[in-house]
């Protein structure tokens, strides 16, 4: 199949395409008259990427996939150099998610002493500080 088509199952362009082939993940072959020509496993790999990145995963962490797709594993991410991957990036979620806790702790410790503020001012009387992150505005 040609580019365009390619690119249109994919549902990506063929800009995005050729970054992909520049960046070496996806083959780069050409017919006698120098059109670029892809098969189904093309399609694969190209749906490997897309998957992945709509994970979080960024364009280089798809590699190993790729690669593993290519040497004949049929989910791509069998081979150590996806696991290495796939163990890297629940690291990085594990880190964030431990990070999204604690900013919801502060958050629900500001939202619990605004509201106890809030019931305690006196209509008229002055306004109270905002203490969020530890600023006094």
């Amino acid at each position: 199949m040609r580019i365009g088509e390619l690119a249109a199952r994919a549902g990506t362009t063929t800009r995005t395409l050729r970054y992909y082939e520049a960046r070496g993940l996806l083959p780069a072959r050409r017919t006698d008259n120098n059109h670029r020509t892809y098969d189904e496993c093309d399609l694969r790999l190209l749906r490997q990427i897309r998957t992945l990145q709509d994970f979080g995963f960024g364009l280089e962490e798809t590699r190993p996939f790729v690669e593993c797709l290519r040497a004949g594993h049929p989910q791509g991410d069998t081979c150590p150099a996806s696991l290495a991957v796939y163990r890297r990036k629940l690291d990085e979620l594990d880190a964030l998610l431990e990070q999204l806790s604690g900013v919801r702790e502060t958050v629900a410790r500001q939202l619990a002493r605004a509201e106890l503020a809030a019931e305690a001012a006196t209509p008229g009387g002055p306004e109270p500080e905002c203490e969020l992150g530890g600023h006094t505005w």
